[in-house]
């Protein structure tokens, strides 16, 4: 199994206020059930105002590498990158379990 572990941080001058995060958090909320190779899905907003953290998480679970590979290209999965890349800027790990 493999934990893909998401953390985004708005661009400068991008907040919860912005239509165009409202919009990515909505999709993004909707990956696990439009993705069928994701097993588990988990979003939300960060709730510590600590200067260094991320503003937004989105956790999954996958069956295997050739998984990940499928959710990578989705449709859905790929629209939901483009509403985020448009205001973010993020960092991954994929974790073996």
């Amino acid at each position: 199994m493999i934990r893909h572990i998401v953390l985004f941080k708005f661009k400068p001058g991008v907040s919860w206020d912005d239509p165009r995060a409202q919009e990515a958090e909505r999709v993004a909320a909707k990956v696990g059930s439009e993705v069928p190779e994701l097993h588990e899905w988990s979003v939300g907003r960060n709730i510590s105002g600590r200067p260094i953290a991320y503003d937004f998480a989105a956790i999954g679970l996958l069956g295997d590498e050739e998984a990940l590979e499928r959710y990578l290209v989705h449709p859905f999965h790929q629209e939901a990158i483009r509403l985020w890349r448009e205001i973010s800027d993020w960092v991954i790990a994929d974790l073996e379990e």
